[in-house]
């Protein structure tokens, strides 16, 4: 198994041999010290590593944006089969979740692409430099075939080569130095930092209210806390050159996430308020994101929404009273021939009925005397 890994990384490890090679050749051409001309190689290495990512971190961007927008449909699909534990109403709620992330084009892992392919860069440049001193010594048994331009003389050059006295093949646990411990604990330090950083401005200015609750945005609070701690067990065992390269990325990550804050926010966010209001005083328009399924469909039920207010059922007053009372006649003017206005009315400034309206007199019954007479 561990052969087979070694084979899938040995195409990486050698482009990043080449990468860091060609780096120190240029860095050595303007007159940089050996250790510092390797070190800031792993940082060209990281650079272009990261530049050659940036396709994909836009569509991450994206996509991302993407399930910000859908996620009150999927919470409307959530509270749909809240409480249905059997098997043919979570294959329906798969199956209609599935059919919204079809619709709107959506995938929920396209987010995680950047980091699953920075992961072969990353055990690729591990193995390199952990394998530095057995090339060095001509230990094949040990990983010290060349590798590529990195032959044994080259091996010898990395090893030797030091910045703050330490070597970049050097980890926190296997240097007996102190100077090394110092900087692998700086540079786990920063690690950790920038990561948190990163993750903190990311959930508190880039993830609306809405988003907050949902089981993505528990998880990224999970990792808030756990990234550091993860970094700072597992630093102490990684070469001072592999910690110079994570750094170096989180710094870029941190930097890029946020321009994307910045430019491109995630709707409904305070991010994204403030993109609005420096459009709005600047006097221009906030292209707003959407997405194609679920606009037509958004559409839609405002359509039946619509249809159904057009016929509104009448209130118990109206359907007693057999619709809206009629309109009275105009103060100052008589009612127009043939109208009955209606009883109790009065005209304005009278205490009598109305002119044109004649009382009807009350019928007596007659007594019992009348009716013998």
């Amino acid at each position: 198994m561990i052969e087979f890994f070694n084979t899938i990384l040995y195409p990486i490890k050698l482009g990043e041999a080449w990468v860091m090679y060609a780096w120190h050749w240029l860095f050595d051409l303007i007159g940089l010290p050996t250790g510092w001309a390797w070190a800031l190689s792993i940082v060209g290495l990281t650079v272009v590593v990261r530049v050659l990512l940036i396709p994909l971190f836009v569509r991450q961007i994206h996509s991302s944006r993407k399930m910000q927008l859908i996620q009150p449909e999927m919470q409307k699909i959530q509270k749909k089969y809240k409480g249905k534990r059997d098997p043919e109403s979570q294959k329906a709620q798969q199956a209609e979740i599935m059919d919204l992330y079809r619709r709107t084009g959506t995938n929920p892992f396209s987010s995680c692409l950047p980091i699953l392919l920075q992961s072969p860069f990353f055990f690729a440049l591990f193995q390199l430099l952990n394998n530095l001193k057995s090339i060095a010594e001509g230990n094949i048994k040990g990983g010290g075939s060349p590798v590529g331009p990195i032959t044994k003389a080259v091996a010898l050059s990395i090893e030797d080569s030091r910045i703050f006295g330490s070597r970049l093949s050097d980890a926190f646990l296997t240097s007996p130095g102190t100077s090394t411990k110092i900087l692998a604990a700086v540079l786990i330090a920063a690690m950790s930092v920038t990561t948190f950083t990163t993750q903190h401005q990311l959930m508190r200015k880039n993830m609306p209210a809405s988003a907050l609750d949902n089981p993505f945005a528990k998880q990224q609070k999970v990792l808030l806390y756990l990234m550091p701690i993860f970094f700072a067990i597992s630093g102490v065992n990684f070469p001072v050159g592999v910690l110079i390269y994570w750094t170096t990325t989180n710094l870029w990550t941190m930097g890029q996430q946020f321009y994307v804050i910045r430019n491109m926010p995630a709707p409904g966010s305070l991010a994204y308020q403030a993109m609005e209001e420096r459009d709005r005083r600047k006097g221009r328009a906030t292209k707003h994101v959407t997405v194609p399924g679920l606009e037509a469909q958004l559409a839609e039920e405002a359509e039946a929404l619509k249809s159904g207010q057009r016929q509104q059922p009448k209130s118990k007053k109206r359907a007693k009273g057999g619709g809206a009372p009629k309109a009275g006649p105009t103060v100052g003017t008589p009612p127009e021939t043939g109208s009955k206005p209606a009883q109790g009315d009065k005209q304005p400034g009278t205490n009598g009925p109305q002119p044109g309206r004649k009382k009807k007199p009350k019928t007596k019954k007659p007594s019992s005397a009348q009716e013998r007479g």
